[in-house]
């Protein structure tokens, strides 16, 4: 009967773990999706619940954790050698801040939801960008003014704030190139990935 018990308990934990490893080949949606199939499973969840393409939603996991569950931005340093505070709340795939974070558990009516899980990260995002094209008018399939928007904020974006800020530029036009590549790509896997299944 232990024996069964620790069979069990070993099967569990390679689940936990297999759906939180940082993939091998992040470039490529298809391999991660191979090495993740439940990633695959709840990003397209939140794709048909928010109407968000399933490429952009991983291409925004990719730029702001690297697929990192515990991704955290660098401490600042004092004298430049003294680790200090962190410049934000930001938190695991979707680096969320707290406040946000927060909001999005209430209206979705969702309080047990983590930053650190990657079922929990991707719908904030397919819930984040839903609302960008409420509040700012942003076509979900615009990946650049969608990024734009997911890092200086709904209100700082309004305000054309990313006009004197070069990184955001920069970082949207990024994802932009990636999410157009992981489209590539899932245009030829998407089909086969609908197909797989998993027994438990």
């Amino acid at each position: 009967m232990i024996r069964k018990k620790n069979f069990y308990l070993v099967i569990v934990l390679f689940f936990i773990s297999a759906c939180s490893t940082v993939p091998k080949y992040p470039q490529n949606a298809c391999k991660i999706f191979d090495q993740n199939y439940l990633w695959y499973k709840s990003a397209k969840k939140s794709s048909e619940k928010y109407g968000v393409p399933l490429h952009i939603i991983l291409a925004f996991v990719k730029k702001e954790s690297g697929f990192k569950r515990w991704a955290r931005p660098p401490r600042t340093k004092l004298f430049k050698i003294v680790p200090y505070k962190r410049p934000s709340s930001s938190l695991g795939y979707s680096q969320a801040v707290k406040k946000t974070w927060e909001l999005y558990k209430t209206e979705t009516k969702n309080p047990l939801a983590l930053r650190t899980r990657f079922r929990d990260s991707v719908m904030f995002i397919g819930w984040y960008i839903n609302k960008t094209k409420k509040i700012n008018k942003i076509p979900i399939n615009d990946s650049y003014k969608q990024y734009l928007n997911y890092y200086l904020g709904w209100g700082s974006y309004a305000k054309k704030s990313y006009k004197y800020d070069k990184k955001a530029i920069i970082f949207a036009k990024s994802v932009q190139k990636q999410s157009k590549i992981y489209k590539s790509q899932l245009s030829k896997c998407e089909k086969n990935l609908n197909k797989k299944y998993i027994i438990f």
